[in-house]
């Protein structure tokens, strides 16, 4: 708080961005530091959580406890259950909610939090295992938890050391460090996060059709059949996808030519750029329907690594073309979260 009688003075940009800059640095290597103390104790508390028929229950009080709704909110919307526990609620109650198929993450900086302590013998009397995330492996959290975590920084960004931030931000970032180990070994995908987010941007935006977003007519890159590989590189440079559709006299799709079936071509033949592209274009490639979503034309992406991929219709004919960069933020879908 500032003092009521003390003159405000405006500070000079150069020294409030150089102040600026040492916080963010203090804090990065928090997060730094972490990396090397990351050891079994971390993998078996994801094996834990991954292996529990319960939800993760997640505890923790002021700063710490804030990090632990984050954490909460990561978890459940990359597949595992979590919920949040006030400790304080929970030595009024709220330890109800707590069953022995569950598993409790605490959070504390210094394990020494009493209204976290308070609440770890009935915890281990419920059977509940315990994992903590503490800065004081030897702290009575430490010592009375199950896995102890180490998440601890040398010094606070705080130039008194007694706000949380550098230490807030590392278990953050260990927090996310679970998260994204758990939706891993889930194998979460794309259609699972879209079952988790129905009502944000990003559900939104893996619903939309792909004929909503599909280049058509003169923008995609075509050539017929018995087009040589010469003219076919011409209508990829003017299109610039890294691909060009093969289409019969019907437009009836028939194969696609990609930067890597040149390559390939190079090795085989002498003369390519007189070869008809049919002879080096790949055949029957993946397609999607137009009525199909954003959603699935990402998973059909990423499971075959490819970018780009040709919408047809009943008959096998040539409706339109979609890139990744379509659907990631260069086109009508905008990735912001």
């Amino acid at each position: 708080m500032v003092r009521p009688n003390k003159k405000k003075i405006r500070r000079d940009a150069a020294e409030i961005i150089k102040e600026a800059k040492d916080v963010l640095r203090i804090e990065a290597e928090g997060i730094l530091g972490l990396i090397d103390r990351v050891d079994s104790e971390f993998a078996e508390a994801v094996n834990w959580i991954y292996e529990s028929r319960g939800r993760v229950i997640v505890t923790g009080i002021g700063k710490s406890g804030i990090v632990g709704r984050k954490i909460v909110a990561t978890l459940n919307s990359t597949g595992t259950k979590s919920l949040f526990l006030h400790p304080v609620e929970a030595m009024h109650g709220d330890l109800g909610m707590v069953s022995s198929d569950d598993i409790v993450l605490v959070l504390s900086s210094s394990g020494e939090t009493e209204e976290l302590t308070a609440i770890l013998p009935t915890l281990k009397d419920l059977g509940t295992r315990i994992i903590c995330f503490t800065g004081n492996t030897e702290s009575t959290l430490g010592r009375n938890s199950d896995l102890t975590v180490y998440a601890g920084v040398e010094r606070e960004a705080c130039p008194l050391g007694l706000a949380p931030t550098a230490s807030t931000t590392a278990m953050l970032a260990l927090g996310d460090a679970v998260c994204v180990t758990l939706l891993n070994r889930h194998e979460f995908q794309l259609e699972d996060f879209r079952r988790c987010h129905p009502g944000g941007v990003l559900g939104e935006r893996l619903r939309v059709p792909i004929e909503a977003i599909m280049r058509t007519g003169s923008s995609i890159p075509k050539v017929q059949e018995n087009t040589s590989v010469a003219e076919a590189i011409k209508e990829m440079d003017a299109k610039a996808l890294g691909a060009t559709l093969v289409i019969g006299d019907t437009a009836r799709l028939l194969g696609i030519v990609t930067d890597g079936d040149l390559r390939r071509g190079l090795r085989k033949y002498e003369h390519l750029l007189e070869k008809p592209v049919n002879a080096i274009m790949g055949k029957n490639p993946k397609t999607i329907q137009v009525k199909d979503s954003v959603a699935d034309a990402l998973e059909i992406m990423e499971e075959y690594q490819i970018t780009v991929r040709a919408v047809t219709g009943p008959k096998d004919e040539l409706l339109g073309i979609i890139h990744l960069h379509d659907l990631l933020g260069k086109g009508y879908i905008k990735f912001t979260m």
